[in-house]
């Protein structure tokens, strides 16, 4: 497996995180490890969801292969913006489907690898809308024993993580 410089993993952290929170930075070097370029965006202060979009669209490079990863409101966030810029991997963590007050997710015509990641005990999230969704557009769902910050499940995360970027074949 070879991989370029222009390979690149965009986080996209909660809203009430930030850009260096426990999962990004539990994640990132396996990014890193594996070739890729690792850029987290800073929300903070941004709690429009669809501003976030826009914000994370103006990262995304131009060249080479972007794999989207998104935390809570960054899940959704990530969501949207595939649709605009076709990353060639999703990697979605307690992502905020199915909240009042979020705009809906526009419709994929093509979902790349994707993999969802969701607390049993999230309070936040409830799991009822993102099982439905993945269901719905047959996404790989791995419910997990945790809640919303899936903070207990750090290592599962990062090996599910890591066999999720080296199977996309750069």
């Amino acid at each position: 497996m070879t991989s370029s410089n222009r390979n690149t993993v965009i986080f996209s952290h909660g809203k009430e995180s930030g850009p260096w929170g426990l999962k990004i930075t539990r994640l990132a070097p396996v990014a890193e490890e594996l070739g890729f370029q690792v850029q987290s965006i800073d929300y903070r202060g941004v709690d429009d969801p669809a501003q976030r979009v826009r914000m994370l669209l103006a990262h995304c490079p131009q060249e080479g292969m972007t794999v989207l990863v998104g935390s809570s409101m960054g899940g959704a966030v990530s969501l949207a913006a595939a649709a605009a810029i076709r990353p060639a991997g999703l990697f979605l963590l307690a992502p905020a489907i199915g909240i009042p007050g979020y705009p809906d997710l526009p419709p994929l015509t093509h979902f790349p690898p994707t993999v969802i990641v969701h607390g049993w005990d999230d309070a936040i999230v409830p799991p009822g809308p993102v099982i439905d969704y993945a269901r719905r557009h047959r996404l790989e769902l791995a419910m997990v024993l945790d809640s919303h910050t899936l903070e207990n499940s750090l290592d599962f995360l990062a090996d599910r993580f890591r066999s999720s970027l080296a199977r996309l074949n750069f």
